[in-house]
């Protein structure tokens, strides 16, 4: 009989899609900050790139990471200086000359006018590092270690140059032997041969298949086409000419004098220079005349300071894709491979979020294009949104009353069709179905036997919703006067507004609720409108026109109790004309004054019930409000800011209340 088998498992880092450890993408965070720029008065696209832009609580934000961009590019600039080749020649260099003055100081078999001679040569080298390398170059060393230090300079020399052009070589070819130069030297002229063919148009894909199989272990980017090879000589050529730009004239006149020495072969710096002219050709529109200013005290050499130009080209790149300023900007545009490499792994994970977050809110429903092409909140994020706005409510009233959560529907009339789970205090009928339901999928989910029987937890119990026996007309009335933007009022009665609204839409289906804004003139709104209605500079409070339209709302339900809930912060400056203009005065003209004290009458003369929430503490506001609230047996509330939603959702579960007995309900 066959023995176990052992099997192996291998773990690698993870590469396969998402990334399963990135935090959840906060959907409510976003678009909770999104509704409240909206309300505010931008565009819902401006909202959700504000929102990208500033990030969330635990989120970092495109602004976030642009700032992180720009210290990193600060940081090579003030870190590192491009005279790291230049003083590893000149160490070697002095070593190279120290170990030839002591063996010709103790070759006491050597003639004393030779002696003589070279110890002048060393003597009278220029002071050019560049230049005593060239002097030295038909030199006959008499030490053995100062030749191989001399060799090492030339060695060092063409590593760096090919290092300029390919990542990677000058480690490749440290301790190469000549064949291995050889090859290097062959693979370039191979390189511009088949460049050449590509300007002409004359190359083939076999010419580059032919050229990879040949010279492939040079290039670790394993291109798959000659535009994929192109693109990334070319983008190291570029970095590495930028860098020859950013040395001083000095720098460069050194550099140009020591290139002639490297490998000890001309040829190689022929070969480079077609290769430049061969890449340039190709992809002129890469940057081949910028520079940067090095201003640090590390040292680099040629190939190291070509990777930190790349470095601070890609850096450059990243901040304009995390600006986000151009047409279409998206996101995704943000290149997360290039974020980890400069930035890490956090804001790597940081950029994807981001980006899944914009594509949750786009393609999940939340946002949606309409008919003119601009972005709005969909009816799916109103309904978000209201309920977390009535959540929030709710809270606020059960902490200052001891009240239940504002969820309750009608209790006494006929049932709506929909459940809901249990919660203390509720007098509805079980949905006896529902409730057996779950006790039996929460039984088998805890790996218990629902056959042998299942034990209902109060977790299980559905109610069923009920109507109210009585209906109610609401009108609410908000102030959209500038005065509400200008004094932080306008976030707050649009909030108040959207938690209406779902209540009523939501818990009391039957009721009828219309939304009023008055200004200068007055309109009734849909919530949509009223949430994306931004603030205009212009004077004039028309509660007068508003009391006209809410009248002709009451009127189209005449057997529904009428609830009336005006929102303002300011007395009435404007009335509506017989022609339909409106006239507008400051200080409130008495006509004024006479025409919304009439209109108010004629609304509540059915016995509408009304509230005035009283924004601001301005006297000659609070005096007019409360002589209105006498006079048609209605009261004001001067609720804070943050206790307006609470203010006014409280106050129409009063009145729906007071028009029926049975509905078990604490304020």
């Amino acid at each position: 009989m066959a023995g176990p088998q052992h099997h192996r498992a291998r773990y690698g880092r993870y590469a396969g899609g998402p990334d399963p450890l990135a935090p959840p993408v906060d959907l409510a965070e976003a678009l909770d900050a999104i509704a409240d720029d909206v309300m505010a008065g931008y565009s819902p696209e401006r909202a959700l790139r504000e929102f990208l832009r500033r990030g969330g609580e635990r989120q970092q934000g495109f602004d976030d990471l642009a700032r992180r961009v720009q210290q990193r590019r600060r940081d090579l600039l003030n870190r590192h200086n491009l005279d790291g080749t230049f003083q590893q020649v000149k160490e070697l260099l002095d070593k190279a000359v120290l170990a030839e003055r002591k063996q010709l100081a103790r070759d006491a078999m050597m003639d004393d006018d030779d002696r003589a001679f070279r110890e002048m040569r060393l003597d009278n080298l220029p002071a050019s590092t560049a230049a005593a390398v060239n002097e030295l170059a038909s030199y006959d060393w008499q030490s053995s270690d100062a030749r191989e230090s001399y060799e090492q300079i030339k060695d060092l020399l063409g590593r760096e140059l090919l290092d300029q052009r390919f990542a990677g070589m000058k480690q490749a070819l440290q301790s190469a032997t000549d064949e291995d130069r050889q090859a290097v030297a062959e693979m370039l002229g191979d390189l511009n041969e088949l460049l050449d063919k590509h300007r002409r148009g004359e190359d083939t894909p076999e010419d580059f298949d032919a050229f990879m199989a040949k010279h492939g272990e040079h290039f670790p980017e394993n291109p798959r086409t000659v535009d994929e090879l192109i693109d990334a000589l070319a983008q190291r050529a570029a970095a590495a000419q930028r860098l020859l730009n950013s040395m001083t004239p000095e720098q460069r006149r050194e550099l140009m004098e020591l290139s002639a020495q490297a490998f000890g072969s001309a040829s190689l710096m022929a070969q480079l220079d077609a290769l430049d002219g061969n890449l340039q050709a190709l992809r002129p529109g890469l940057d081949w005349t910028g520079s940067e200013n090095f201003r640090g005290n590390e040292g680099m050499g040629l190939g190291d300071g070509t990777g930190v130009v790349q470095d601070l080209a890609e850096l450059d790149a990243l901040a304009e894709q995390l600006q986000q300023d151009y047409s279409g900007a998206r996101a995704s545009d943000i290149d997360v491979d290039a974020v980890m490499r400069q930035l890490g792994e956090d804001a790597a994970v940081s950029a994807r979020t981001l980006a899944q977050l914009e594509r949750a809110l786009r393609e999940g429903g939340l946002l949606r294009r309409s008919a003119d092409g601009s972005l709005r909140l969909s009816p799916q994020a109103m309904r978000r949104l209201g309920k977390a706005l009535l959540a929030d409510a709710a809270k606020q009233l059960s902490a200052r009353t001891g009240a239940r959560d504002a969820r309750t529907a009608g209790a006494a009339g006929e049932a709506t069709g929909a459940t809901r789970p249990w919660e203390f205090g509720d007098a509805q009928p079980w949905d006896v179905t529902r409730s057996l339901t779950n006790a039996i999928l929460r039984t088998a989910s805890e790996g218990g036997d629902p056959g042998a029987g299942v034990r209902l937890d109060v977790r299980d119990v559905e109610v069923v919703e009920t109507e109210a026996r009585t209906q109610s007309a609401v009108v609410l009335l908000v102030d959209t006067s500038y005065s509400m933007a200008a004094e932080g009022r306008w976030v707050p009665m649009k909030r108040t507004a959207l938690a209406l609204h779902h209540l009523v839409s939501t818990r009391f289906r039957g009721d009828q609720l219309q939304l009023i804004g008055f200004g200068r003139l007055a309109q009734s709104r849909s919530i949509d409108e009223l949430t994306a209605l931004p603030p205009v500079r212009e004077q004039g409070t028309n509660l007068h026109h508003a009391l006209l339209l809410a009248e002709r709302f009451f009127a189209a339900h005449p057997s529904m109790d009428a609830v009336l809930l005006v929102v303002t912060d300011g007395e009435p400056t404007a009335h509506l004309e017989s022609y339909g203009d409106a006239w507008f005065s400051w200080p409130p003209e008495p006509e004024t004054i006479r025409r919304t004290v009439t209109q108010l009458d004629r609304v509540t003369r059915r016995g509408t019930r009304t509230t005035f929430f009283r924004l601001g503490d301005d006297p000659g506001l609070r005096h007019f409000l409360d002589q209105l609230a006498d006079r048609v047996g209605g009261r004001v509330i001067a609720p804070e800011l943050d206790d307006l939603g609470a203010a006014v959702v409280g106050e129409y579960l009063r009145f729906r209340r007071a028009g029926y007995d049975d509905l078990e309900w604490e304020a």
